[in-house]
């Protein structure tokens, strides 16, 4: 967990003000195909330079703060702000989270060519790569609200006994949901144990609502 105030201050700074319930109208597969190319490209680079290690902390970074901050991701989606607005928040966060060099240049292009709001599905394509790269097995946890360590570590426990492998837990929050997870685990189906745990996880969630 990182501590967001100051990034809250920079973003509103920028921008002057956060437009609230913008919606990006392309459809899911075509901002997950885009992503899929800066992806592909940000990770090819950095596994050449040998910086995948690097990259890695940086896309968590990135990825925590899209989960924390609801303000970051209206600023994200918002298509009232200004190229020169949005340039300098990334510029200013880049420097913020001490991201590197690659990772900040990636983020100034995509401000500059306005696509920030493919961001989300950057860090789930390239988090995919990187599991993909150490032998992981990538497993997508949606949620109204972000899972405390201890139902991240309950999950991950029983993913990990179940496909017998090592389990990276990619967390996404859709607030359409009314209570309870969905789990995906690449394609393939849970078994009926698993499934059964986890059922009875979504109802300790609903209760706590």
């Amino acid at each position: 967990m990182i501590n967001h105030g100051s990034t809250t201050f920079i973003i509103r700074f920028a921008s002057g003000y956060i437009v609230k319930g913008i919606v990006v109208s392309e459809t899911s597969s075509t901002l997950t195909g885009i992503a899929k190319r800066y992806a592909t490209a940000v990770f090819e680079l950095c596994k050449y330079q040998k910086n995948l290690d690097t990259l890695e902390s940086n896309v968590d970074l990135i990825g925590s703060l899209i989960m924390d901050s609801e303000d970051f991701r209206t600023f994200l989606a918002s298509p009232l702000l200004t190229r020169e607005d949005q340039s300098k928040a990334i510029r200013e966060i880049s420097k913020k989270l001490k991201l590197s060099k690659v990772m900040s240049n990636f983020l100034s292009l995509i401000a500059i060519k306005r696509r920030l709001f493919i961001l989300n599905y950057f860090v789930k394509e390239i988090r995919l790569l990187i599991s993909i790269e150490k032998g992981e097995v990538t497993a997508e946890v949606t949620t109204a609200r972000g899972l405390t360590d201890e139902q991240n570590e309950e999950i991950v426990k029983m993913l990990s006994h179940s496909t017998r492998k090592k389990v990276k837990l990619l967390s996404i929050i859709d607030n359409a949901l009314i209570g309870g997870l969905i789990v995906k685990v690449g394609s393939k189906m849970l078994d009926t144990s698993i499934r059964a745990k986890l059922i009875s996880l979504q109802s300790t969630m609903k209760e706590v609502s």
